[in-house]
């Protein structure tokens, strides 16, 4: 009998749960409750690399805009470093100049969202206050040019900026465009390493001549000169007297022979020949990065400098930036590319330490890093961003997600060949 009540209560138990369940369930106010939570809508990917950009360069830039950039940037250097006091000394132009090199198309540009302007006036507003910062001796965030020879590379970046937005030039101050004209002209003292680094002087020598200051047409000849010199085929240059392959055709020698060429092509016919030579081979190496971009966004980690990260597609982003790209290279396609690179090399809960980035390719790799690595030069890898300064109507942003090379090759689809092209 004792059995049969204890079963009996708790097949009542049972049904009057049950019947409190579906009550619930049908409820309409609980019903309600439910329909309000609202699926968040995926960004684009405009947005998704305007919030990574955002992300990586405001420590620099609002540190730089509140004079506060020395104190609260981490001194950082490579575990082999050569010379660990004159690293440190750099880094503060090393991470301006590549920062402000990146980002300079998108400061250029006008229009986006109601929140994009309001980002990039902020910007704006931040950088001609930390540009004023960098060139008053009595800021703590002062800068010197002449420190040693790396600032030769530093203050081509920072040129490279300004050739890139002339937004920037435009509205500096009088006072301030003379102090940064001192102040680049300085870097002359430096003889540049026989390598890329010729293109260093040069860029800074075509910034003069961009924007009607004296410049000395030897250095832009001597470093055009010797990269045809050093042109090896495919597309491809030697970074000195030896070929290397590690990513400095699209570091600095394609995306800068290219700046220059569309500079001094303004002011003079008498490379003519040579820049349309250029050209061509800009052409043939973005096809041929587009390929290093595997399915999920990884590539190749060879050579030096690798802690660059994304940089190693800044020739593949400029030639985007620019409208450049080879017929065979969908906007659209390449775009695809790019954002998969930028997902892959920030992903990693430790590519930022404290919202710096750290030395590595895919989050801290501190074996990685070269003798001349400090915390400034990961920095070159907002190169990536370039496009970022073609407006949202544009193609490269309007169009849907393409597949690229490596995605329709390795999901079995027929594809047409690659080969060497002859462009000496």
């Amino acid at each position: 009998m004792k059995v049969l009540i204890a079963n009996t209560q708790l097949i009542f138990t049972r049904i009057c749960l049950a019947a409190l369940f579906f009550a619930l369930a049908v409820n309409p106010l609980y019903a309600q409750k439910k329909s309000t939570v609202k699926k968040t809508e995926p960004l684009s990917d405009r947005q998704f690399w305007l919030s990574e950009m955002d992300k990586m360069v405001r420590p620099v830039i609002y540190s730089l805009a509140q004079d506060s950039l020395r104190i609260v940037m981490p001194q950082v250097t490579s575990k082999r470093v050569d010379n660990k006091q004159q690293r440190i000394q750099v880094q503060y132009l090393e991470v301006l100049g590549r920062v402000l090199s990146g980002i300079a198309p998108w400061l250029q540009t006008e229009g986006g969202t109601a929140q994009e302007i309001a980002l990039r006036n902020q910007y704006r507003i931040w950088v001609l206050k930390g540009l004023s910062n960098v060139l008053d001796s009595t800021k703590r965030d002062y800068m010197r040019f002449d420190l040693g020879g790396q600032q030769l590379v530093d203050a081509s970046f920072l040129a490279t900026a300004f050739i890139r937005a002339p937004w920037l030039w435009e509205n500096m101050n009088s006072a301030d465009k003379e102090k940064m004209v001192t102040a680049l002209r300085s870097t002359r003292r430096y003889k540049p390493v026989f390598s890329n680094w010729l293109l260093f002087s040069a860029m800074t020598e075509a910034f003069f001549c961009k924007y009607g200051y004296e410049w000395d047409p030897m250095r832009v000849d001597y470093a055009l000169q010797q990269l045809e010199q050093w042109y090896v085929g495919d597309g491809m240059y030697k970074d000195g007297t030896t070929y290397a392959f590690d990513y400095y055709n699209s570091y600095v020698i394609h995306p800068y022979l290219a700046t220059i060429a569309d500079v001094i092509g303004k002011k003079t016919n008498a490379y003519k020949g040579m820049f349309s030579k250029i050209k061509l081979r800009n052409e043939r190496y973005a096809v041929i990065q587009e390929r290093l971009i595997n399915s999920d966004g990884t590539f190749p980690a060879t050579g030096r400098s690798i802690i660059y990260r994304g940089a190693a597609f800044h020739h593949l982003a400029d030639m985007a930036w620019r409208k450049a790209l080879p017929e065979q290279l969908k906007p659209a396609q390449v775009r695809s590319a790019l954002t998969a690179v930028i997902r892959k090399t920030l992903e990693s809960p430790t590519t930022y330490d404290n919202g710096w980035l750290t030395l590595g390719l895919y989050g801290a790799q501190p074996d990685l890093a070269d003798v001349y690595n400090n915390q400034g030069s990961p920095y070159l890898c907002t190169s990536i961003f370039l496009p970022l300064g073609l407006p949202e109507s544009d193609s490269f942003w309007a169009e849907p997600a393409m597949k690229w090379s490596s995605q329709k090759i390795w999901s079995g689809e027929n594809f047409d060949n690659d080969h060497g092209v002859d462009l000496r």
